[in-house]
């Protein structure tokens, strides 16, 4: 187990913007920053983070916490791998403990297989540099590729020996299950039937070079391999299966390595394979990903999205690759991003460029040669219409359909401007035929929600019919927690005016001023009144604080939060985040006192205390009040009682009155 010390130190040190900024492309907002959510998929960002509080929100998901919690929520770490990996992150030593058994059997499925993903990295590449037939095999491809051992390194890339089970034995004899083996995709299982305890078991990348597969945060999700014999009938690359830890269509060969440099350029290159981003790497140029071979997804996009507005799509010099690979520039437009694409020499491809010229050489001609998509596109297909009416009429309609996926109007003007001069057809043609495509989108996607509208129509009616009220208790509890969690330990002079007995045995306001921090202002109003917060995630939260503030003078949020569970840490995110969904409180419209100027935390905590007892006050004279139409008896101590709460309800009314002016 990681040592308390350590932990502390992790939380200290850590820096909640920079942590996710790895992720997700901040941007400055007030004394926050805000950016898309790497959750949902969505246009507008409503991703909050809060440095001077430490804590993030997203308000698309309803997700938040802490740096850790963001870390365990995106990677899936357990939370020591979210501690161990801040710890690298700021170079922070782990002391650690050792583990019971009883520890170690409580890891769950998905990280047992992170687990046997990182030992079979850690295995090919030992084989690669430690064994003779490694060497001679597998090294000797990546030299001839031009890799230096730096690169190879770099990328942990290894070697799976032309054996059948070398692999599998090796790591169920280091004791991992066969079964993570298996759900991984490292092994093949083939289960006999007659016999079942005499499955047989393969090596998948049975004599392949490796290329490991890693997460935004470098966990090794999975693998690719590629072949050395000329076996046709064998695929040249083959990828792990999909698996809890492995989908192809939401992961980039290359991530890890290229976050920073792709937020730091503003923009990502896009390749296809494994050995041209291992290649721009080489060359200086870090700020490349590939889609691995397979078709562009909306998932991948959206990765890169979170990065950067910027991609520029680089293809080899086949004609036809280009051609096939157009669709995926649109679906880079449907998701609001900027497109350039640059097309290498005949017979050149990313790899081969990068490694045989220099860096300059390289950037010049990206440059030079990266044109924006409407450009390329144009010039591409008119070479196959420059002579058939019918095949220039569809290229234009093709080259409009692509500027229709673009969501920002204005973009979409400027771009059916430039394609009216490419193709020499007048602009008024031109939008008209955008106006048809954008009327059939819209009219698809009406169909498609038409169901789910007739749904929320029925959901609005019925509430509105049951007339749905904000729950006063609940704002109130929560504005509570926050006053403990931003202000707990405050000392503070509140004016109070306190309920005393006159001579004649009535109650009357007499005013005192009292010296105290502001947890034990709330402490004791509430337990005075015998309150309990009866909402059950502020109940749990109200007693942690209570006893927090109470033990340790320097009470830090970041501090509190970090040994809480996951839930409880999402909650106060939400509750210290809401302000930057909402610019103001609307008091009023919650039925709640309204505060008409800024008020002091002494006035806030008056205000939010006696709100909440002429609530509860008020609630128990209509139950008492109902009771007195069900009693069949003589009813008058009921009605002696609902007079006392009247009475008390008045007063307590002035006190707040009081406070409020």
């Amino acid at each position: 187990m990681i040592s308390k010390s350590t932990i502390d130190k992790v939380y200290e040190t850590a820096r909640l913007e920079e942590v996710i900024g790895d992720y997700v492309q901040l941007k400055k907002s007030g004394s926050n920053f805000k950016g898309l959510s790497p959750f949902t998929d969505e246009r507008s960002p409503s991703f909050m983070v809060s440095p001077v509080k430490q804590i993030w929100k997203d308000f698309s998901s309803g997700k938040g916490g802490n740096v850790v919690a963001f870390l365990m929520e995106h990677e899936h770490f357990t939370y020591p791998e979210a501690i161990k990996h801040l710890a690298k992150k700021y170079n922070i030593e782990i002391e650690e403990t050792e583990q019971s058994n009883e520890q170690k059997e409580q890891a769950n499925e998905r990280e047992s297989m992170y687990l046997v993903s990182e030992y079979a990295q850690k295995y090919f590449t030992d084989i690669l540099w430690n064994t003779e037939l490694g060497k001679a095999i597998g090294l000797s491809y990546f030299k001839e590729r031009g890799f230096t051992d730096e690169t190879i390194n770099k990328f942990a890339l290894g070697y799976c020996l032309d054996n059948w089970d070398s692999f599998t034995n090796a790591a169920l004899e280091k004791g991992y299950q066969i079964k993570y083996l298996s759900d991984t995709g490292l092994t093949i299982v083939k289960e006999d039937a007659a016999n079942p305890a005499n499955s047989r078991k393969f090596d998948r990348f049975k004599a392949r070079v490796m290329f490991p597969i890693q997460s935004l945060s470098g966990r090794v999700l999975g693998f690719g391999g590629r072949i050395l014999t000329n076996d046709k009938k064998a695929a040249k690359y083959l990828n792990s299966p999909e698996s809890d830890i492995y989908h192809k269509s939401k992961v980039l060969y290359g991530i890890y390595h290229a976050k920073q440099a792709i937020a730091k350029e503003d923009n990502c290159y896009l390749v296809e394979g494994y050995t041209d981003v291992i290649q721009f790497h080489q060359r200086g140029i870090e700020n490349v990903v590939a889609s691995s071979g397979t078709a562009l997804t909306p998932e991948q996009i959206r990765l890169i999205n979170r990065l950067t507005k910027n991609i520029t799509v680089l293809f080899d010099g086949d004609a036809a690759g280009l051609r096939a690979s157009l669709r995926g520039i649109d679906l880079i437009l449907e998701q609001g991003m900027n497109v350039k694409v640059c097309s290498f020499p005949e017979g050149e491809d990313p790899d081969s460029f990068a490694k045989n010229n220099s860096l300059e050489e390289v950037l010049e001609y990206l440059n030079g040669n990266s044109k924006d998509f409407i450009q390329f596109k144009a010039s591409l297909l008119v070479k196959d219409a420059e002579s058939d009416p019918v095949k220039r009429a569809d290229t234009v309609r093709d080259i409009v359909h692509s500027i229709s996926k673009i969501p920002d109007r204005i973009q979409k003007e400027i771009y059916i401007q430039e394609c009216a001069q490419i193709m020499n057809i007048s602009e008024a043609v031109l939008f008209n035929t955008l106006a048809q495509i954008d009327k059939k989108d819209v009219s698809d996607t009406q169909k498609k929600a038409k169901v789910e509208q007739k749904e929320q129509v029925f959901n609005v009616v019925k509430n509105e019919e049951v007339g749905q009220k904000v729950d006063v208790q609940f704002e109130l509890e929560r504005k509570i927690i926050e006053i403990l969690l931003l202000y707990g330990n405050s000392p503070q002079e509140f004016e109070d005016l306190i309920l005393k007995e006159n001579e004649k045995g009535d109650l009357e306001l007499e005013p005192e001023k009292i010296e105290a921090k502001v947890y034990e202002k709330i402490f004791l109003d509430l337990q005075d009144d015998e309150i309990e917060l009866s909402n059950e995630k502020f109940k749990n939260i109200y007693g942690k604080l209570i006893q927090e503030l109470n033990e340790n003078e320097k009470f830090s949020i970041n501090t509190f939060i970090a040994p809480l569970d996951q839930e409880m840490v999402s909650e106060i995110s939400s509750i210290l985040m809401e302000e930057e969904k909402y610019v103001l409180h609307d008091w009023a419209r919650k039925e709640i006192y309204p505060k008409e100027k800024e008020v002091s935390i002494a006035q806030l905590t008056n205000e939010t205390i006696l709100t909440l007892r002429c609530f509860l006050i008020k609630r128990r004279i209509n139950a008492l009040q109902s009771e007195t139409t069900k009693a069949e008896n003589d009813h008058r101590e009921i009605l002696e009682e609902i007079m006392n709460y009247i009475h008390l309800n008045t007063l307590l009314n002035k006190k707040l009155n009081r406070v409020l002016s």
